[in-house]
C-alpha cells in the first residue's frame, strides 16, 4: 500500500524506518519529513495544518493509509477530516486526543473512573487568586502541569510556597506557554520511578510495547529544566511482566473502556506515562501516540510486519501476533543545541553522523535540515544516537551509544552522560 507518514522530528524517523522494512508497502511518503527520512521514503513540503491540501496530496497520490506522528495534527481534528474523506487513519480522533491535548480532561477522566494517578485541583486563568491561595496551604513539593499542549516544557516542578506561585504566574500572567497555560492543573508530587508504555488500540483491544524510560531534566541526576526528553532506553528492567500485567489491568484496559463510554472511542497509540509508587502504579500523564524519544528506542526492538500492526489497530481489529519482543536492548542518547530548553543557535553544521552509524547505531535526525551538501542544526533536540544491542544487554549498549555520539560534532553539543543508569542501579 501506498502510505503517508505525518512528522518531521526523532519519532517520526524511527516510525519511518521501521515502516520502511514492511512487505505491505508499496510507497512510503514523509510529509514534510527530515533529512533522516529522505532516505527511507519521499519528503513531500505539505503544509500539513492545511486539511484540504493534506488531503488532496492523499487523493493525487492514491494513499491506502495515513499514519499522524505528532500530537498537534491530532489535537487539531486532521485524523477526523481525512477518515471522514474515506482514509484508514493510525491516530485518535479530535475528541480522544483531548486526553493529551487537555490534562484537565484526562485528569478528570481519571478521577471519574478510578484510574490510579496524582491527587490534583483544576485552575482557569479567571481562577487566579484561587490558585495562589491553593498552593499557600499545599503540601510540597508539588507539580503545576499546562492544561493545554508545551511541547513537553509545560510541567513546573516546585519545592516550595513561592516556587508555586512563580508557576502560576508564569502560566497566567506572563504567558509563558501562551493558550496551554489559560487552565492549569495543581498536582501532588508523586514519588516514584518512572516508565512509559505504549499501547497500540484499535479502540477495544491493545497491545503493549516493551516498557521504556525517558529521562526529562536536562541535565545529569536529572536535574534542571523539563525538556521533551534527553534520551531513553528499552526495555525496563524495573518494570516486569507482573507489574506490567497490574498496569494494563488497573490503567489501560479502564482508559479505553472509559474512553469509549465518553463517545470518544481511543484508536491509535496510547502513551501512557507512568510512575511506579510505593502504592503501585499511578499515571503521569497519557500522550496520544508515540513519546519521543521512546519511540527510537522501542521500535527498533520489534519483530515482525509494524506497518501491518498499525493498519490492523486502524482498521478495527488489531493484529497482536504481527509483532513480538526481539529480546534485545536499546538506548537513545539525545544530542541537544546548547542552551535547550531555552533558546539556542541554528544553522550549525554537523558532522559525523556517517562515522557514527553501524550496524549496531542509528542516528535519528530530530532537529536538522539540509543547506546544500551541508546538514545543519534547526531544533532544540537535534539527533538521537541510538544502539542496539540483540541481547538484552543494557550496559554494552550504553557504551556503544556513547561511543556513538562522541564522533558526532556541532558546535555547542550538549548531551546527558547518564541516560540509562536507573535501569543498571537496580540490576546492580
Amino acid at each position: 500500500m501506498n502510505v503517508v507518514l505525518i512528522g518531521s522530528g526523532g519519532r517520526e524517523h524511527a516510525l519511518a524506518r521501521k515502516i520502511s522494512k514492511s512487505k505491505s508497502l508499496s510507497k512510503l511518503y514523509i510529509l514534510p519529513g527530515n533529512p533522516g527520512t529522505g532516505a527511507l521514503g519521499e519528503n513531500v513540503n505539505v503544509d500539513v495544518s492545511n486539511f484540504d491540501e493534506t488531503y488532496n496530496f492523499c487523493f493525487e497520490n492514491e494513499i491506502s493509509f495515513v499514519i499522524i506522528g505528532p500530537e498537534q495534527p491530532l489535537v487539531d481534528g486532521l485524523g477526523d477530516f481525512l477518515i471522514e474523506k474515506g482514509l484508514k487513519v493510525f491516530g485518535p480522533t479530535k475528541a480522544a486526543a483531548q486526553i493529551e491535548g487537555d490534562k484537565s480532561f484526562s485528569k478528570n477522566l481519571m478521577k471519574n473512573y478510578g484510574i490510579p494517578t496524582a491527587s490534583f485541583e483544576v485552575f482557569d486563568k479567571e481562577d487566579y487568586e484561587n490558585a495562589l491561595t491553593y498552593v499557600k496551604t499545599a503540601k510540597y513539593p508539588l507539580v503545576v502541569k499546562a492544561s493545554g499542549l508545551a511541547a513537553g516544557k509545560g510541567v513546573l516542578i516546585c519545592e516550595d510556597q513561592n516556587s508555586a506561585v512563580s508557576a502560576i504566574k508564569e502560566c497566567f500572567k506572563d504567558g509563558a506557554f501562551g493558550a496551554a497555560g489559560d487552565k492549569v492543573v495543581v498536582e501532588e508530587f508523586m514519588y516514584g520511578f518512572e516508565a512509559s508504555l505504549f499501547a497500540i488500540t484499535d479502540g477495544t483491544d491493545f497491545i503493549s510495547l516493551p516498557i521504556a524510560q525517558d529521562h526529562k531534566r536536562i541535565g545529569d541526576g536529572d536535574t534542571g529544566k523539563n525538556t521533551g526528553g534527553m534520551g531513553a532506553y528499552a526495555p525496563a528492567p524495573l518494570v516486569d511482566s507482573k507489574l506490567q500485567e497490574e498496569v494494563e489491568k488497573i490503567i489501560i484496559q479502564p482508559t479505553l473502556d472509559a474512553m469509549k463510554s465518553e463517545n470518544a472511542p481511543f484508536v491509535g497509540c496510547l502513551y501512557c506515562g507512568l510512575m511506579i509508587t510505593s502504592e503501585g502504579p499511578k499515571v503521569v500523564e497519557f500522550n496520544c501516540r508515540f513519546g519521543d524519544p521512546e519511540t527510537q528506542v522501542v521500535l527498533p526492538l520489534l519483530e515482525g510486519d509494524f506497518l501491518q500492526l498499525l493498519y490492523s489497530a486502524a482498521a478495527g481489529k488489531i493484529d497482536k501476533n504481527s509483532v513480538k519482543y526481539s529480546g534485545g536492548a536499546a538506548i537513545c542518547v539525545v544530542a541537544s543545541s546548547k542552551g535547550y530548553p531555552g533558546s539556542y543557535k541554528k544553522g550549525l553544521k554537523i558532522t559525523g553522523i556517517e562515522d557514527a552509524e553501524s550496524e549496531e547505531i542509528v542516528v535519528y535526525h530530530a532537529g536538522t535540515k539540509k543547506e546544500g551538501n551541508d546538514i545543519v542544526t534547526s531544533g532544540g533536540r537535534v539527533l538521537g544516537v541510538t544502539a542496539v544491542s540483540k541481547e538484552n544487554d543494557l550496559k554494552a549498549c550504553k557504551t556503544k551509544a556513547y561511543e556513538g555520539i562522541d564522533k558526532i560534532k556541532f558546535d555547542g553539543i550538549y548531551f546527558r552522560k547518564d541516560i540509562s543508569d536507573k535501569a543498571f542501579q537496580n540490576l546492580d
